[in-house]
C-alpha cells in the first residue's frame, strides 16, 4: 500500500514538472518582437501624373481663303523643313499678280519717258516725281499681289509630324481656318503639378537650383530610357489645387513620345524627420491601414495610420504614429485589440538594414 503511493507520488510530481515545463516553453513561444518607427531624413521616389507636350506644336491655317486644290502629304507623316503641304486654288491671285505686274511695267515706262524730259527742264520736276510716286505705289501693290500668290502654298515652317487633316481636297477653306497641326517630338516638355509641401521640401535640398533628373514611366507603366531634367518651375500656385506645376525637358530621339501622351513622372523627393515603419508591421482592414501599438501595461492596441509614401519594404508615415511609440513588428495575426503580450525590443536601427532597403 505505502509502495504504490509511494509510485503515485512520484507519478504526480512528474506530471506536475511536465507541465510546468510545457508551460514555460508555452509562454516562451509566445513572446513578440516589438520595435519603433525611425525618425531620419531619406528621400524617396515620388510618381506625379503628367502630360507630355511637342517644345514645337503649331496650328498650320489658310492664310487666304479658296478651293484646296491640292494636299501633298498623308496625316501622321513626317515632313521636312520648307516641304510643300497643301496648295489653295491660286488662278484668282496669279491674276491679279500678273495685273499688279502690268501695271509696275507702265509706271516704270512712264518714269522712263518724263525722266529725260525733266532732266531738260522741257516738263515740271514735279511730274517727274509724280511718275515717281506712281511706280513705287505700283511696286508695293506688286509685292503685296506676290505675298497673297505665295500664301496659297503651305509649306512646313520646321521639321516635324503632321496631324489629323481638318479639311478634304476640293474643300472651300476662309482665311485663318484650321488644316492641321505640325509637332516637332524630337524635344519634348513635360509638365507635372507638385503639393506646396513638397515643393518647400524639393526647395530647401536644392538652394543651389541645381537641375535635378527625373525619370518618366509611360502610360504602359515601361520606364522611358532617356532621363529628363526638371529646368524650370512656374510662378505662381494654383490656389484651388494648392500645386505648382514644374516642366522637365526630355530627349526623344526615336520619336517614341508625342504630343498629347501622358504618363508619370518618377521624382526623388525628400523628406525630413520622416516617420518610417516596415511594411510587414501593417494590416489592412476596409482599405484602411492600421498598426499594433504596445502599451505601458503591455497590451496591443490597433491603431489606424496614413500612409505618405511608399518604399520597398518600408511605409513613411504621414499621421497615426509618433517616434516613441513601440509597435508590433512580427505576429501580427496572432494577436487581438487589448491582448496583453510579452515581447522581446529590437532597435529600428536594426530592424531596417535587415530588410535591404537603403535610406539617405
Amino acid at each position: 500500500m505505502n509502495r504504490m503511493l509511494l509510485l503515485m507520488s512520484l507519478c504526480g510530481l512528474l506530471c506536475l514538472a511536465s507541465c510546468e515545463s510545457k508551460h514555460e516553453e508555452k509562454e516562451e513561444e509566445t513572446k513578440y518582437l516589438v520595435t519603433s518607427p525611425a525618425q531620419m531624413d531619406t528621400l524617396i521616389t515620388q510618381n506625379y501624373v503628367c502630360q507630355i507636350h511637342s517644345i514645337s506644336h503649331i496650328e498650320l491655317r489658310a492664310q487666304e481663303k479658296g478651293y484646296l486644290q491640292n494636299i501633298y502629304v498623308d496625316e501622321g507623316k513626317f515632313v521636312r523643313k520648307g516641304q510643300l503641304l497643301f496648295r489653295i486654288m491660286p488662278n484668282l491671285y496669279q491674276a491679279e499678280f500678273q495685273k499688279a505686274q502690268a501695271e509696275a511695267k507702265a509706271a516704270q515706262i512712264e518714269v522712263d519717258n518724263v525722266k529725260p524730259l525733266a532732266d531738260k527742264n522741257v516738263v515740271a520736276k514735279n511730274e517727274l516725281a509724280m511718275a515717281m510716286a506712281k511706280l513705287e505705289k505700283a511696286k508695293a501693290e506688286l509685292s503685296l499681289a506676290h505675298t497673297h500668290l505665295d500664301f496659297t502654298e503651305i509649306r512646313a515652317p520646321f521639321d516635324g509630324i503632321i496631324d489629323r487633316f481638318q479639311v478634304r481636297l476640293g474643300s472651300l477653306v476662309d482665311e485663318g481656318q484650321l488644316l492641321t497641326t505640325l509637332s516637332d517630338n524630337r524635344q519634348l516638355w513635360v509638365y507635372f503639378n507638385v503639393p506646396e509641401a513638397e515643393y518647400l521640401n524639393f526647395r530647401a535640398h536644392n538652394q543651389n537650383q541645381d537641375k535635378i533628373k527625373v525619370n518618366l514611366l509611360m502610360a504602359n507603366n515601361e520606364l522611358f530610357a532617356h532621363p529628363g531634367v526638371v529646368e524650370t518651375i512656374e510662378a505662381d500656385f494654383n490656389n484651388e489645387t494648392g500645386n505648382i506645376a514644374f516642366r522637365a525637358t526630355f530627349p526623344n530621339p526615336k520619336g517614341l513620345l508625342r504630343h498629347g501622351e501622358t504618363g508619370n513622372i518618377q521624382m526623388a523627393v525628400p523628406l525630413k524627420n520622416a516617420i518610417i515603419i516596415p511594411q510587414k508591421a501593417t494590416f489592412e482592414v476596409l482599405e484602411k491601414r492600421y498598426v499594433y501599438v504596445v502599451g505601458k501595461d503591455n497590451k496591443v492596441h490597433s491603431r489606424e495610420i496614413t500612409v505618405g509614401a511608399e518604399m520597398p519594404d518600408l511605409y513613411v508615415v504621414k499621421e497615426g504614429l509618433a517616434a516613441n511609440d513601440k509597435i508590433l513588428l512580427e505576429g501580427i495575426r496572432k494577436v487581438h485589440d487589448n491582448d496583453k503580450i510579452a515581447y522581446n525590443y529590437e532597435d529600428p536601427k536594426s530592424v531596417i538594414p535587415k530588410l535591404k532597403v537603403y535610406t539617405e
